[in-house]
């Protein structure tokens, strides 16, 4: 019997479930995903992100595996815990994000 942490939805799970569901080797996906240098990530790198043990290092690998998965690239975002750039790019002030924090929650404070 498994318990509620193992529904509990990660970034590693999601790339993981993925890839195996197209039938990909960790090899095969790692060449598809590439660095800023243009090379293609290591199998271990990957390995270590499907086991949430490393997050991806830049807003490009989170598009790069949501383009290569067909994952929408704003979960993958969500579950690897940072905000798209073209959020950050904002310039949101203090308050602003105060604010679209207590919408995305659904609970205003009182």
């Amino acid at each position: 019997m498994s318990d509620m942490s193992d529904k509990v939805e990660t970034f590693g799970r999601a790339i993981s479930q993925a890839r195996k569901a197209r039938g990909w080797s960790q090899k095969e996906l790692a060449q598809k995903i590439l660095r800023e240098d243009e090379e293609p990530i290591s199998p271990q790198y990957l390995n270590d992100i499907e086991h949430d043990r490393r997050s991806p290092s830049s807003d490009r690998m989170v598009q790069q595996f949501a383009d290569m998965l067909s994952i929408e690239a704003d979960w993958l975002y969500y579950l690897a815990g940072k905000f798209p750039a073209d959020l950050r790019e904002r310039k949101l002030t203090q308050q602003e994000v105060a604010r679209v924090m207590v919408a995305f929650r659904g609970n205003p404070k009182k």
